[in-house]
């Protein structure tokens, strides 16, 4: 089993297309799956877009009108897919963004590196013309502010949003958070977190380069610079005391 989790925060035009590009892809590249959208307290029409979706997919919408952020959304979505996994070795969580950023006919590539013995795969991209140019100046600082928090061997670039995770990584990385939270920062901080986390949970991990697709988004990006650069180094101040010392079990 494949669960696809999509977080989302007021992606009304996009995340219906979204679905239906990832059934179709899934129709051309048969696995069984499920989805698990996160809806974020999203004020536009992303509920009411979602909803017909519920009968014609396999997909499941958590979250509601309460908007708790994204690494809150990212953690309730894998502790549901651990919650509905039947095999932990067999089966892994796909996480992604419902914007078009993150294109459904990448899945394949993931999962045969999966398929093909990775615990981890994480998607990196290379910055270029096409990024958004908040985006471009913000990888610039971003980068060398997520080594400081923690490397991930294998993983060049730890702030992509594209990534597999084994169910069993998951789950231990969850036992070991015991009452804490298993993701924390916000933005691309809790995108380096999460890896941060479930990193010395896994045997192997892999990147494959995946690039997002910006110009397919309706909506300006998100991104401010300064602000989420200087909003990561305080995050990223107290998140090496926070993880365990990153140590894989065979080289990744």
């Amino acid at each position: 089993m494949l669960f696809v989790c999509i977080p989302v925060h007021n992606e009304a035009p996009t995340v219906g297309l979204v679905l239906w590009r990832i059934r179709k892809m899934f129709a051309e590249f048969p696995r069984e799956y499920e989805l698990l959208v996160y809806n974020d307290g999203s004020t536009d029409a992303t509920a009411e877009v979602l909803a017909p979706y519920a009968e014609a997919l396999p997909v499941t919408v958590m979250g509601g009108t309460r908007h708790v952020g994204y690494a809150a959304a990212i953690e309730a979505l894998l502790r549901e897919a651990v919650q509905r996994c039947r095999y932990p070795r067999r089966d892994a969580v796909i996480l992604m963004q419902g914007d078009f950023t993150d294109q459904p006919e990448h899945i394949p590539e993931l999962v045969k590196r999966f398929e093909g013995g990775a615990d981890i795969v994480v998607g990196e991209p290379a910055v270029d013309a096409s990024f958004p140019k908040p985006v471009r100046q913000l990888q610039r600082v971003a980068r060398w502010l997520a080594g400081r928090m923690g490397r991930v061997p294998g993983v060049a670039n730890p702030l992509g949003t594209y990534r597999l995770f084994r169910v069993t990584v998951l789950r231990d990385a969850i036992r070991a958070a015991g009452d804490k939270p298993l993701v924390e920062g916000d933005g691309w901080g809790a995108n380096v977190d999460t890896l941060l986390a479930l990193a010395p949970h896994a045997r192997r991990v892999e990147s494959v380069a995946l690039q997002p697709r910006y110009d397919l988004r309706p909506r300006e990006t998100r991104v401010r610079p300064w602000h989420d650069a200087i909003a990561l180094y305080r995050f990223g101040r107290g998140a090496k005391a926070r993880r365990p010392q990153l140590r894989l079990t065979e080289p990744a």
